[in-house]
Parts: C-alpha cells; structure tokens; sequence
C-alpha cells in the first residue's frame, strides 16, 4: 500500500513539477544558444523583457461541445517564457499543448500562444461541484500570472416545450398574452415568435412585446391579430416548434340608430306602424355577439276615416275587405299545412312576423373552443358576419353532450326557439375475440381491386351507450407450438405476421410462441411531433433464443417517403418504457427493416413488443386512413342512422370497426375508400349531401360535422366516426341514396356514394376484407414456406460463396430490391437464407415465384422456372430426401 501511495504522489508529483521541467529545458536550450566558438555571445532568438509579469493578450473563452465535436481553448500573453493550461486544478499534459512564438514589433517583448483541444469524453467523466473549466497559467522572469477560468460544457436543447402557447379568442381592442416556455438547453434558448409562418419584428409595431419572458403580448388586440402564432426556440445544436396556438379577435354587434317612425299602414281605422334598426354599428364578427333587445318596434296608430261620398267608394272599400280576408285565410292555410309536414323543426317567431315577413338572425354559442369557427386552425375571414340560415358545422358530436335547447341558443333572450335535440349515436364496445387454433381468416387487403366477405349484423336493434361506460378493450392473440422445420404464425385479417426460419429453434426442442395485438390504451406516449403509425405487436416468449433472425411483419398508415418522413423502430423494456432499436433509414448490424408502402417487415433476433413510429420532417408527411360509413335502424321505427368512420389504414384498425359494427347491427354501405391526411394542421370535415328533399330529412344541425386536425393526426384506441341521423317522412320509404363528403380543410377529399335499402331483406351485401391468409392461424414445415426447400439449399449454395464477378449474395439482395444496409446480411452466417427469408415474410399473399426465378436468371446462375414447382415438391418427403442426400 506504501508503494503505491509513493506511485501516485510520484505521479502527482510529475504533474505537478511538469512545467518547472519545462522551464529547465528552455532555460538550457537557450543557454547552449548563447555559446559560439569564438566566445561571441548570441542574443535570444526572441528577446524578453526582466522584471516584467505576463500579460494576457487573449484569455480563454467559455465554450460549448455540439455533438461529439472538440472544442479548442485559447490563450496568448506577452512577455511569457511558457505557457501552461491545468484543467479543474490539474496540469494538462505537455504534449497535448500546441504553441507558437512571435515578436510583438512595437515592444520588443516576446508573445508567446498556446491551445489545447477538449473533448466530449473528458467533459462526461468529469464529475465535480462545477463546470468543467480550464484556465492558463504564464511565466516570466518575475514570476507567474493566471487567466480567467473558462468553463467547457456539452451543448443541448431538449425536445419538449415546457410550456407551449394556448389558443385565445379576445375581444377587439381587448389584450392578448401569450406565453411560452422553451425546452431546457444550454446554451439557453433564444425565442422567436412567427404568426402565419412568418416572423413578428416587435420593434417595427410598438402594439407587440416580445420581451418579456420569452410570452408575446399585444396590447390592443386588432382584427389583423388573428392568426396562428407559434413560439420558436433555437441555441447552437437545433431549433424546436411549438405547438401553434390560433387567435380569434371578434367584434361583438352593435344597434344602428332607430329609424323614423313609418306612416299608419291603414287609411281607416285602428292599424299600425313601425320604425328598425340593424347590428350593423358594427357588425358581428368572427363569432362575436349579435345585438341583445329588438330589431322592430311596433305601435298602434288610429286614422280617421273620410265620408263616403257615393257608391263607387263602398265598392272600392269592399273589394279592398274582401282581399284583405282572402290573402289572410291564404296566410294562415299554407302556415298549418306547414306547420303539419314539420315534426321538429324550428319555429321562430319574433313581433315581425306578425307582418308576413321573415328575417335572418345571427347567434353565437356559449364560448367554449369556438365551435362556429370552422377550421381553427385557419385565417378567419375577416369580413362578414356571421348569417346562419342552414346547417351549422359542429365538432365531433362524440366529444359533446346532446344538445340542448339552453346551450345552443342562450344568447337570444329576445326570439322565441322550440329545437328538438339532435340525435347523436355514440358506438358501444364489444369484447374482442382471441384467435386460438383452427380460426378461420382473412387477410391484409392490398390495393383497390379486392375481393371481399361479407359481414352479416347479428342484432337489428342498435346498442347505444355513452363512451365513458365502454368495456375495456382486450387484445387480439394467436399461437402455434414449432420446432426446428419452423413455419409462420397470422393474426387474421390484422396484416401481422411471424416467420420462424427453418434450423431457427435446435433439432428436438419445440416452442409455443404467441403473438399478440394491443387493442387499448397504447403505452407508447408520442414525444414532441413524433406520432404511432403501427399497432403494438409482441411476440414471445421473450427467454427464447432462435440461431438465425425471424422476420416480423408489421402494417403502418404511413405514406411513406423519406424526404417526409422519419420512421423508427421502437422496442418495449421490461420496465414498460420505450426505446429506439433504430431508424429505418439506418446503417445497423442488430436488426435490418425493409418498408414497404402499406407493412414493415423486420428481421429480429429477440421476442418482444414492437411498433413504428413516426416523426414528420415537413407538412407533407400523409397519414393514409380509411374511410366507411355503416347504417342501421334506430328505435324509432322512421329514423336511420349513419356512422362514418375515419381510421389509420392498418387491418387491425378496420377488423376493430368490423366488431364494433357487429355488435351494434350495424351494415356496410359502401365499399372503404382510402384518403391521404396531411400533416398541415388543418382540421377534417363530413358531411352528408344530396338527400331527397321530399323522402328524407336529416335532423338539425347535424349535416356537417368537423374533427380536430390533433384528433386524426395523434390518433387514440377509440375508433375515430361521426354520427348522422336522418328521418323519413313516411313509412313507405325504404329506399336511401345519399353522398357522404370527407375532405380536409386545405387537402384531400374522398366521396361514398351511400345507395341502399333500409331494409334488411332487400338491402345488397357490401363485402370486405380478402381471403387469402391462410386457413389456419399457425402453419408448420414446409408447407409454411413459398420456396420449395431443397430449391432454397441449392440458392444458398450458389450465392453464399464469394464471386470474383460480383454474382453473390449481393447481388441477389440488389436484384430483391435490397440495396441498403448489406452489412447485416455480411454478419449472417449464410446471406442468402436470411434474404429468401426477407423474401418469404414481403411475398407471403402472393407467393410471386416467377418474379425471383427472373432475378435469378438475371444474374446468370440458374434458368429454373420456380413456378413450375409442383406442389408434391412441399412436402415432407422431399425434405427429408434432402437432407439425405446433402442438399
């Protein structure tokens, strides 16, 4: 122990007296420079000044490590015969300091510069009460001097905004503040405030303040202040978006002045008049108010009837009475008739009706959200008033209560309104069913041109609850026992499945692997703009080992492209938490991932949970969803309900809806159509079109219906539909013909053509999902595999071996359109199985043979027509004799 405490106070010790040692060499150097031969006595080669400290010409500065880059520190003084750095309070080493020397001109004195380079790893392992610093310590001939401390620390902005701005809807002239909190970083954020995209220069409009803990104010809010305002934060490693907050500025109405009164509306006897005014000082807009108190006045008014002066005035005055009760018996006729055709509808009545006229009104809803702001996320026009004399757009009926007579029509204390409530349908939702054994199956629809099954409703009567009381979903999951021959494990209809290559599992051992689906609430959180574009898939048991890569099949709803898009590879820890395996675009030896447009297939050597991820690098990036609309019958024997479903485009999120639907008696109108959903923040509208005017009549308020762009983008469990209820005037009408519109605001619109019975013995089956899976769930052997299996030895055979003009597993990948990443084949032990294997897991619908017999012939090595293959060549025989014979 004695030694080696001596070792280290000896190596403290050289730390310690390096730069003395240093002084000593130079001091000798010079020394030997001063001595000639003939006793001449040579001046220093850069002469110093005696009796003079150091000066420090440039100190150290703070700096700041940006991803594994070093930093270099500085340090130059005058006179200095050497020049040291010591680093949280050790000397650094001589030989990683680099120095230059020079003569300042104008002194005479010697300037000496030193710098030394830090790295990333030196700054992480140390752990101490501070920063890292350095600092410079320089000697003269009097003595020393030291420089400031610098301190050296890693550079970083975190994802997540700690505060993102919120939406706001002020009055005009009323004052605006919105706050931001960066995410933490160092160096500290700085903040820049954009609306519409575009940077806001508080100094060039004093009505603006962006100083103030990094929160814009606007002081007296204008109609041009509104728009969408984004808070954007930036240090030297990368800049970050917050969530973009939209301002509503409105102008509540005001009353124009009265006008005069108007003359009596009779020449004779007790009658009228009027005077009015309009909301017009100003008017209402962007959802503002409308005008409290009445439009009209009326009063009576008496005028004093002249003589009649002969027969042909009491003729003129009685035709003019026999009009005036003709046209009023007219009034009142048609008024019940209508009154009689109208069930529910809305009756307003204010003191000018009494006139015979009508008149337009304005309202606005109690402000919660904004709901008769169409698209929130968009410029609002900021011309005209709101006039509502249709239907109104309404947010997804599924987040709101029934509406009520109270919470639509407050605001109107002075018309009289009778609406019944809209009929909103929310879907119960039933238990899913596990997929065990012998189930039979479906599969992943590819393509518009597909062949479909029916479902047939199992209950006429509609089962309606309110989402809160809804079952807990379950997971969908299937299993199958395989050994060492290996196989391939479906989940029906879901577009998920797992190949077990064949020697995978050793020779006598046998395992019960299952795969499963989670159908509730996902455990992977979104991080920042990152969104889930898969289903959750585990497969185990997680203790098992396999000797060569299994491949996963998994469906995603991303249009992929990687100038849009940047999908990752997520893996579930045995804490629960989540963490990258890697990104798709990737260099990786652990994994490899092949995307294609609508199933990632993924080639693994561990069980466990798996699911893709998104983040989107423009507005571009598309989500691609499908869309349907279900119909059934409601209790009341005149009503018909439509449900329109918007859903990420994956199987197993359809086959969800397929359930739900069943369970509800729900019907399939319309074959599913597939609508690109961008990511530009602009919200989704359905709507119900062209309705026979003198058939059906859809009930208030319900014709259009808008969905949050957050809502469609981020996606949850519960399936994402609007509900529609319409009304037929009589019981004969059976018969239904309807469009049903899905646009987003700013992008892509899709149209179902709804033409159906309502009747369950007259309406045409519409059919989905194909049948091509297999029929059971679990297949084993041969049989699971495409590829004949003594024809894949002889491929392995051929391609595995390196060839001088390039006609190996290579190039049998680049003909597979493989052509990333071909360092994990280079780590298999035979490339080419664990690329036929790729191959089975992409092709396992189609079974394409004569497409890898033509890569095949293309390369040179084999002129075998796969696909005349007869099937006797599968079975079990033929392996055997395989291995018998060495193949």
């Amino acid at each position: 122990m004695r030694r080696a405490a001596a070792a280290r106070g000896g190596a403290g010790g050289a730390r310690r007296w390096l730069p003395w040692l240093g002084l000593c060499f130079w001091a000798a150097g010079a020394a030997a420079a001063r001595g000639t031969d003939n006793g001449e006595v040579l001046p220093e080669s850069i002469p110093s000044a005696p009796g003079t400290l150091p000066h420090f010409i440039e100190e150290p500065g703070d700096a700041y490590i940006i991803k594994s880059n070093p930093i270099a520190l500085r340090c130059k003084a005058r006179p200095a015969m050497q020049i040291f750095f010591k680093c949280n309070g050790e000397w650094v080493h001589q030989n990683e300091h680099v120095s230059e020397e020079s003569l300042d001109e104008s002194s005479g004195l010697k300037v000496r510069e030193v710098f030394i380079n830090v790295t990333r790893q030196q700054v992480e392992d140390f752990h101490g009460p501070e920063d890292y610093w350095c600092q410079c310590v320089a000697w003269s001939h009097l003595g020393t001097s030291k420089s400031r401390k610098a301190s050296v620390r890693i550079a970083y902005l975190r994802k997540n905004f700690e505060q993102d701005p919120q939406g706001r809807e002020v009055p005009i002239e009323g004052m605006i503040v919105l706050h931001c909190r960066p995410p933490e970083g160092v160096p500290a954020a700085e903040v820049e405030w954009l609306k519409n995209e575009e940077p806001i220069d508080s100094e060039q409009d004093e009505n603006i303040d962006t100083r103030a803990d990094h929160n814009l104010i606007i002081r007296q809010a204008r109609l041009s202040d509104s728009g969408n305002y984004t808070c954007m934060a930036a240090n030297i490693v990368a800049k970050r978006r917050s969530l973009s907050a939209t301002v509503v500025v409105y102008v509540n109405g005001g009353w124009s002045s009265w006008t005069e009164w108007s003359a009596c509306n009779v020449r004779c006897g007790r009658g009228w008049q009027k005077r009015s005014r309009t909301c017009t000082n100003p008017a209402p807009l962007n959802g503002g108010a409308f005008c409290e108190g009445m439009s009209v006045q009326k009063i009576t008014c008496t005028s004093l009837c002249p003589g009649i002066e002969n027969a042909s005035d009491i003729a003129l005055y009685s035709g003019l009475g026999a009009a005036v009760v003709a046209v009023t018996v007219l009034v009142v006729g048609i008024t019940l008739y209508r009154r009689s055709q109208s069930d529910y509808g809305v009756d307003v009545i204010d003191s000018s009706a009494l006139t015979g006229g009508f008149q337009t009104f304005n309202f606005k809803t109690v402000r919660q959200g904004n709901s008769l702001l169409l698209n929130s996320s968009m410029q609002p026009d900021l011309t005209v008033s709101r006039t509502y004399s249709g239907p109104i757009c309404l947010q997804d009926p599924l987040d709101k209560e029934l509406m009520t007579e109270s919470s639509l029509f407050n605001p109107l204390s002075d018309i009289k309104v009778k609406v019944q409530s809209s009929f909103m349908v929310s879907l119960g939702v039933s238990e899913r069913a596990e997929y065990h054994g012998k189930n039979h199956s479906g599969t992943f629809p590819h393509g518009n041109n597909r062949s479909f099954t029916t479902v047939h409703p199992r209950n006429k009567t509609p089962y309606i609850q309110n989402l809160s009381s809804l079952p807990t979903r379950t997971e969908l999951r299937t299993t199958g026992v395989f050994g060492h021959l290996g196989g391939r494990l479906v989940m029906p209809n879901t577009g998920v499945s797992l190949l077990i290559p064949h020697s995978a599992i050793p020779e006598e051992n046998s395992w019960e692997i299952y795969m499963s689906i989670n159908q509730g609430e996902p455990s992977l959180q979104s991080d920042g703009s990152e969104v889930l574009l898969s289903p959750e898939v585990t497969c185990g048991p997680p203790d098992m080992i396999v000797t060569t890569p299994f491949a996963l099949t998994i469906p995603h709803c991303a249009d992929v492209s990687s100038e849009h898009w940047n999908i990752h590879l997520k893996k579930r820890t045995q804490q629960g938490k989540w963490e990258e395996v890697m990104s798709v675009e990737d260099e990786s030896t652990s994994c490899y991932c092949l995307l294609d447009p609508f199933a990632c297939h993924v080639l693994l050597d561990s069980f466990g949970t798996y699911a893709l991820t998104g983040e989107p690098i423009t507005d571009c990036a598309v989500k691609q969803l499908k869309v349907a609309v279900f119909g059934c019958m409601s209790c009341n024997s005149l009503d018909y309900n439509l449900r329109v479903y918007c859903v990420d485009n994956t199987p197993c999120a359809f086959q969800e809806v397929v359930s739900d639907e069943r369970h509800q008696g729900g019907q399939l109108l319309e074959e599913p159509k597939l609508l690109h959903f961008k990511g530009n923040t602009f919200s989704l509208q359905i709507s119900v079109l062209d309705i026979p005017p003198f058939l059906w009549r859809i009930k208030p308020f319900t014709a259009c219906q808008e969905v949050p762009f957050s809502r469609v983008w981020c996606g949850n469990r519960q399936p994402l539909h609007c509900a529609f209820s319409l009304e037929r005037y009589t019981p004969t009408t059976t018969q239904l013909s309807c469009k049903i519109c899905i646009r987003q605001l700013k992008g892509h619109e899709q149209i179902l053509q709804v033409q159906t019975s309502i009747l369950e013995n007259e309406r045409e089956t519409i059919t989905f999902f194909a049948q091509e899976d297999s029929t059971f769930p679990a297949q084993t052997g041969p049989k699971a595999f495409k590829i004949p299996y003594s024809i894949r030895q002889r491929i392995c055979a051929t391609f595995d071996t390196p060839n001088a003009k390039g006609k190996d597993w290579q190039m049998l990948a680049q003909k597979n359109s493989i052509n990333r990443n071909l360092s994990y084949f280079a780590t298999q032990s035979s490339p080419s199985a664990v690329i036929l294997n790729l191959w089975e897991a992409r092709h396992q619908h189609d079974g394409d043979l004569d497409s890898l017999a033509c890569a095949l012939e293309e390369i040179g090595r084999t002129h075998t027509k796969l696909s005349n293959i007869k099937e006797s060549q599968l079975d079990e025989a033929d392996f055997s004799y395989s291995r018998q014979n060495g193949l």
